[in-house]
């Protein structure tokens, strides 16, 4: 009951206060600015971005508005960076090259209202996208870059950055998520590898390859393949693995013991959830194709042998998931004897078991022989649902110069094509049709061909890019690249008229730097 007279009476004084209240009172219109004027932004470092933004028909005075512009890195979890006080912007663009929200507020100073606008910012190098093209100058490795950005093509891009000379450059790649995202390209060569950053390509000396690896030997990886968890190198005639499942991990002891592998590895590089991955090595003093898969170790996987025998992987996947171990019948018995020339992944999925085909080039003398092996994922709990495939076989030995030592090969992800190139001359070979022939697809006459390839995008917007023809030469001393569309023309290339850049050393491979943010 006190409560309730004790509200009455504070609603009463309440009351009367109000009615007794007759001040004076001056209202002034709100000046609220509308801001216009300003679009998303692409920018080159170390160039100037000017904005001048429409804040409507009133006057906003400087002193009693305040004006800011800031930008927020969207990849990076930090503070705001603010780059201009005034209304009107002028800034030399010092950001690192990124994807960043650019705001812009007004304030009134008086009472601390504030309106707010923001666009995109797009900062870009010279360097942020373009061709990789890794070649050999008198045995030095050099990088040249031909730029998406500006056009241009810069040459020698890792001169002055601090790294130690490198020779017998063998070959320039991206990893993406498979290594530290700050330096996620690797240089390999004779000498060995390091990484590269992300940006200009810096250096530094913890970038070099032998931090990645747990052994006392040096490794000389001829690449670097990955798929699921893991990731595997061959050095020498050694395999090492590194596994990746939510740690930084390192390379460890030879995975193959008691025999020498060729320097390749075989793997999905099509699926994009793989847990426990399979991976292909040639085992060359048995001369026959093995299967890895480092997860079957696990007791999770029952302890078993992760390095056997292909029929013996295939036999263990049965086991496992009856009727999933195998898929497709290109060939009866998986082939041994042969001596090994070459190995490729692609994206090609026959069957649409989303499993690439790994290429396999064979030969004994001069019986020739290719295999397309697809391999997947031990567990099939996401993208595939079977663990082996054969998937492709052909007799090459009537094409001709298939065996050259000097050949080149290169496997296409759009059809069950390869190519080769010999001398000025790049042939195509149909896998599809049997007797498989090779039909001339062209000739640079008087050149010499040095490098023949196709690039796996990894970006979804230049997938179909990936079934382009690149075709590196000497001219007379000079290196020249040449790139072929390969989606509209269906993978004949004998009417294309390819890009072509030059000014460079002799080719030894090319990449394709995709924008990372």
């Amino acid at each position: 009951m006190m409560r309730r007279i004790l509200y009455i009476l504070a609603l009463a004084m309440a009351v009367a206060a109000c009615s007794q209240d007759e001040g004076n009172y001056d209202y002034v219109d709100l000046k609220e600015p509308v801001i216009t004027g300003l679009q998303d932004q692409n920018v080159l470092t170390l160039s100037r971005l000017q904005l001048t933004p429409d804040l409507g028909d009133a006057d906003f005075p400087e002193g009693e508005y305040a004006f800011e512009w800031k930008v927020l890195d969207r990849n990076v979890m930090g503070e705001a960076v603010v780059i201009g006080t005034g209304k009107n912007l002028d800034y030399e663009v010092t950001l690192a090259p990124g994807s960043y929200a650019l705001y812009f507020t007004v304030t009134e100073v008086a009472t601390g209202l504030y309106w707010q606008q923001s666009v995109e910012l797009t900062v870009s190098s010279s360097m942020s996208e373009g061709w990789m093209v890794l070649c050999s100058d008198g045995g030095r490795a050099r990088l040249d870059v031909v730029s998406a950005v500006t056009g241009e093509t810069m040459t020698d891009v890792l001169k002055g950055n601090g790294m130690p000379q490198m020779n017998g450059p063998r070959r320039i790649q991206w990893l993406s998520d498979k290594t530290d995202a700050a330096s996620p390209y690797y240089l390999l060569t004779d000498d060995g590898a390091t990484r590269l950053g992300k940006d200009a390509f810096e250096w530094k000396p913890e970038y070099d390859f032998a931090y990645e690896v747990a052994v006392q030997d040096k490794l000389v990886p001829h690449s670097i393949v990955s798929a699921g968890f893991g990731k595997v190198v061959v050095s020498g005639t050694n395999a090492h693995y590194c596994e990746i499942m939510g740690i930084d991990g390192l390379y460890g002891s030879a995975v193959n013991k008691g025999f020498a592998v060729a320097p390749y590895v075989g793997a999905n590089v099509l699926a994009t959830q793989v847990y426990a991955a399979v991976y292909m090595l040639y085992d060359i003093d048995n001369k026959r194709l093995v299967a890895y898969c480092p997860l079957l170790a696990t007791n999770d996987l029952g302890g078993l042998n992760p390095l056997t025998s292909m029929e013996e992987m295939g036999q263990i996947a049965e086991g496992m998931a009856p009727g999933s171990g195998v898929l497709g019948n290109a060939f009866d018995a998986w082939p041994e004897g042969y001596d090994c020339v070459y190995m490729e992944n692609t994206r090609y999925d026959p069957g649409n078991a989303k499993m690439g085909l790994t290429y396999v080039l064979l030969s004994d003398g001069a019986d020739c022989r290719l295999y397309g092996v697809q391999l997947g994922d031990m567990l099939r709990y996401a993208d595939c649902t079977y663990v082996l495939g054969k998937g492709s076989h052909a007799d090459l030995s009537q094409c001709q110069d298939i065996l050259h030592e000097d050949a080149l090969y290169a496997f296409s992800s759009l059809k069950n094509y390869m190519y080769y190139a010999v001398g000025d001359k790049v042939y195509r070979v149909d896998l599809s049709v049997s007797p498989a022939k090779a039909d001339l697809q062209f000739s640079l006459s008087g050149e010499n061909i040095t490098c023949l390839k196709f690039n796996l995008f990894q970006k979804t917007e230049n997938m179909q890019r990936s079934y382009d023809l690149l075709v590196g030469s000497d001219k007379d001393g000079s290196g020249v690249l040449r790139v072929y569309e390969g989606r509209e023309s269906d993978g004949d290339f004998r009417n294309v008229e390819p890009q072509k850049f030059e000014g460079f050393a002799e080719i030894v491979d090319v990449t394709y730097k995709e924008r990372i943010y």
